[in-house]
């Protein structure tokens, strides 16, 4: 059946819609190299879809109206190259090299243009995007986004290791280790500062943001040790430190999720931290809960309150098992391009829990806690918290039930694959048809994502086993300020309005023990914050209070 598909897209019906039935093992079989090819035909210049594009630079898709996406975003490329360079590390594709060293070659290029948010020594390096020529893009924008300059850190850094364990040391010391140093001091100097988060829609701080900077400062201080470049290593591991402290603040205990942005006036259920876990996986963290790796609680407990949150929003979706598989998109509240699902966010949900599974595997055992034990019900109603080692009847019937559940989401991914494999960014929501941008290259750097996940394929470790959550965050050099909150409210006799939030002063999104505001000056309801918040931790509850029309200022 798949061959004949293929057959039709290849006479022409590439973009006909229909909704396949194929196995999960036919699919990833005929649409793996699919995605190969449709993610190496979007690399310049030699690319079938990047002519214009400079050697090593990704374009984002070929479509150049609604969307236009004929640019280079540092983000999107460096998750692309991060999983090119896994490949080759791995030895699974030992071609790519020239296309490895290229990227290093643009990339290092990029980080000397100026732009609109700066030049390499004034903020340029949280610019998001470029023209494919190399040139600035100095359109209006969400810039800055401090994700890129991690998730590039990051990607070089993991060819760095390679080329070290094969004897090649002065090429991470000459060319790629000032590279890696310029992305890793801006997020040292930058991370508690205001950013866009992936989406380029919200300016606050970002979940997704916080973890990757917190992996590439990791993995930054041990390159550097190994490299003998020790003199930034305290620096690095101060600051990694306190991002993991910050990390904590984005889990909201009471609703079971992670909070994915400190801004914007949503419920902040958002596939950037389904993201999050799979592009900060370490398996030799375990199921770790203070990075949220994909088998911990949180992060599991977060996933089941994410793919919930679309059964009822999406018509392809109705109809389906509330304990199966549904197509996902970025948030519930998407209006993008329509606000579909999108194939790489479905895909995602079946990464994390590859990855979990791949876990749970080499631990021997998986542990059912309080928070996600509602995950795990999903699968055996009767299941209660506790650890099942993997002798027995539990853990079979546990994992082999997320196994399913897994392949579930690939095969809604495949079902609403076109005949020719071609992946876009969304898919339609009422019909399930390609939607927005063409080709999209991270969707096709997603599957390929996915499907190695699925084998079991385990990345080298990034150093987030055995670290410790500092007991009080540092988030800048010791400035504090008071703070008040004013919510201007017209309220009828009785009602009262109440605050809580992300720290412990704000009683950690507790609707329980929720501050009561005074109504002494009303319409003006008013509260003196019980501590003293950084200045930068303050910044990020006046962002989050503005998206609900109040504000907090500081006293004094």
């Amino acid at each position: 059946m798949r061959l004949l598909q293929l057959a039709l897209g290849a006479l022409g019906l590439a973009n006909t819609t229909v909704s396949q039935t194929i196995t999960v093992d036919a699919y990833i079989a005929s649409e793996s190299p699919i995605a190969k090819a449709g993610l190496l035909a979007n690399i310049g210049p030699n690319g079938s879809k990047s002519q214009g594009a400079k050697a090593g630079v990704v374009i984002a898709s070929p479509s150049t109206s609604n969307p236009d996406y004929l640019y280079t975003w540092t983000r999107d490329s460096s998750l692309v190259f991060k999983a090119l360079i896994d490949q080759f590390t791995l030895g699974e594709d030992t071609t790519l090299r020239t296309h490895i060293d290229n990227f290093v070659t643009a990339e290092s290029i990029l980080q000397q243009v100026s732009n609109p948010s700066g030049s390499v020594s004034t903020g340029g390096l949280g610019e998001p995007k470029f023209n494919i020529d190399e040139t600035a893009f100095t359109g209006s924008w969400g810039r800055p986004q401090r994700d890129g300059p991690a998730l590039r850190s990051t990607a070089l850094i993991s060819y760095a290791n390679w080329l070290l364990d094969n004897g090649n040391t002065t090429y991470v010391s000459n060319i790629l280790w000032p590279i890696i140093k310029l992305d890793l001091d801006y997020v040292s100097s930058n991370w508690n500062q205001t950013t866009f988060d992936l989406w380029e829609e919200i300016s606050s701080s970002s979940f997704f943001t916080t973890a990757v900077q917190h992996r590439s400062l990791r993995e930054g201080s041990a390159l550097a040790t190994r490299i003998g470049q020790t003199s930034v290593v305290s620096g690095y591991n101060t600051q990694a430190a306190d991002l993991l402290c910050f990390l904590q603040s984005y889990w909201n205990p009471s609703a079971g999720y992670i909070t994915a942005n400190t801004g914007g006036g949503r419920s902040g259920k958002d596939a950037n931290t389904v993201l999050t876990s799979i592009h900060t996986w370490d398996v030799a963290a375990g199921c770790d809960a203070a990075t949220f790796q994909p088998c911990s609680d949180k992060a599991l407990s977060n996933l089941k309150v994410y793919v919930d949150a679309f059964r009822s929003i999406y018509s392809i979706n109705s109809g389906i098992s509330s304990t199966a598989a549904v197509a996902t998109g970025r948030y519930p509240e998407d209006s993008y391009q329509g606000g579909n699902p999108w194939y790489l966010t479905t895909l995602a949900v079946a990464e994390q829990l590859y990855d979990a599974l791949t876990t749970w595997d080499q631990l021997g055992s998986l542990n059912v806690t309080s928070a996600s034990l509602a995950f795990f019900q999903q699968f055996s109603s009767g299941v209660t918290a506790g650890t099942y080692g993997s002798s027995t009847s539990t853990y079979t019937t546990l994992t082999s039930a997320v196994k399913t559940f897994a392949d579930g989401f690939v095969a809604e991914v495949a079902k609403y694959t076109p005949l020719n494999g071609g992946l876009a960014e969304q898919y339609s929501k009422s019909s399930g048809s390609p939607v927005s941008a063409v080709d999209l290259t991270w969707s096709y750097a997603s599957a390929l994502t996915a499907f190695n996940a699925r084998a079991g394929t385990i990345t080298p470790s990034w150093g987030a086993a055995g670290l410790t959550v500092p007991s009080s965050c540092s988030p800048d050099a010791g400035a504090t300020v008071a703070v008040t909150f004013n919510v201007d409210a017209t309220t009828v006799f009785g009602e009262n309005i109440y605050i809580t939030g992300s720290v412990d002063a704000l009683e950690n999104w507790s609707p329980d023990n929720a501050l009561i505001l005074s109504a002494a000056n009303y319409p003006t309801w008013s509260s003196a914050l019980p501590t003293i918040l950084s200045r930068a931790r303050m910044a990020n509850l006046r962002r989050s209070l503005l998206s609900s029309h109040s504000h907090c200022e500081p006293a004094g």
